[in-house]
């Protein structure tokens, strides 16, 4: 006994044709282009998986010939010497087209893609999700082979063009902007994921805290953990470091292996100097300390609790609580100062 598994297609352009007798009874497969006006009629068509008796198979492969329209030898030829032999031919007949549907070209891989992610949009709306195009909605498998995988709670909004891989948790009521891509993350409650930002965890996860607002334009790496209320603004990127609830940086700034205490305003400008080419080491900025924008934080380094630290320093050494630290150069004016003039 033989077996075929076969599709009814609307249009079976390219794929060889289920020929059956009278009774339903599959007699043999004929390609495209040697099949006349009636058979290309066909709609039922071969979709390249078969079930073969071992024992028989390599005397029919020895008796394949490419005595056909494009001189080519058709596996499919040995269906006909399967009913010539007796041997019962039987054509599983399947609804779906897309679990069996063939790939000859770019396009038609792109259309089964889009299919496919067309299913995925439909099984998340179904479930309560809303999208505002689920025709731009893309849940990605990890080309390594790790399959993707995205729960949302109630009330989850995805705009046009985001991509997700991995695994990603989003909970109730959280926002997720245009042209997103987020992977391996956990977002929380009611956070809002700004347009254009990119999040991707990898295997040590990224967490985002209940109500915390993230991007645009943000990045968050691996092993950033944000609590709750935490604003990470246009330009930033978070890796390998925690903010506690309510701290915030909001403009071109970078935070890499450093733990950041409640209610830290971290500002424009500012980075965490964390590696010093051949070592990271972390950052430790405790609650309510404000960093004024473009300063260095040369890891190691704590910043005491309430502590300040002026616009354009560089701090090389750990500051007390509650005090105003400033490294700079001292501003210099010269009167009358004659800019170089250019030789004529």
């Amino acid at each position: 006994r033989m077996a075929l598994l076969t599709v009814n297609m609307p249009d079976p352009t390219g794929y060889g044709r289920i020929v059956r007798n009278a009774e339903g009874t599959v007699q043999r497969i004929v390609e495209q282009k040697d099949a006349n006006a009636q058979e290309r009629a066909i709609t039922e068509i071969y979709s390249g998986i078969m079930a073969v008796p071992a024992r028989r198979l390599k005397p029919w492969l020895a008796r394949l010939n490419n005595h056909n329209a494009q001189g080519e030898y058709y596996l499919t030829d040995i269906v006909a010497m399967a009913v010539a032999d007796g041997v019962a031919v039987e054509g599983h007949c399947i609804a779906d087209v897309l679990q069996v549907a063939g790939i000859n070209s770019p396009q038609q891989l792109a259309e089964l893609e889009r299919a496919h992610q067309m299913r995925q949009a439909q099984a998340l709306m179904a479930q309560g999700v809303r999208m505002a195009d689920p025709a731009r909605f893309d849940l990605r498998d990890d080309a390594r082979g790790g399959k993707a995988q995205l729960l949302c709670g109630q009330d989850v909004e995805i705009d046009v063009g985001c991509i997700f891989g991995g695994q990603v948790r989003i909970g109730d009521g959280a926002r997720i902007g245009a042209y997103c891509h987020i992977s391996n993350a956990e977002i929380a409650a009611d956070a809002v994921i700004h347009p254009f930002t990119h999040i991707d965890g990898e295997a040590a996860g990224a967490q985002v805290g209940e109500g915390a607002l993230v991007g645009p334009f943000a990045r968050l790496r691996p092993g950033a953990q944000l609590g709750k209320q935490v604003h990470i603004g246009n330009f930033v990127e978070v890796k390998n470091s925690r903010l506690a609830d309510g701290a915030k940086a909001n403009h071109l700034a970078y935070l890499g292996d450093a733990e950041v205490g409640e209610r830290v305003n971290y500002g424009a400008g500012s980075i965490t100097a964390n590696y010093d080419g051949a070592n990271k080491h972390r950052t430790i900025i405790e609650a309510y300390v404000h960093v004024g924008s473009n300063c260095v934080l040369v890891a190691p380094v704590t910043i005491g609790a309430g502590g300040t630290v002026g616009g354009g320093s560089t701090i090389t050494k750990s500051t007390p609580p509650g005090a105003l630290s400033v490294a700079r150069g001292k501003q210099v004016s010269i009167a009358n100062w004659q800019r170089p003039q250019k030789k004529s």
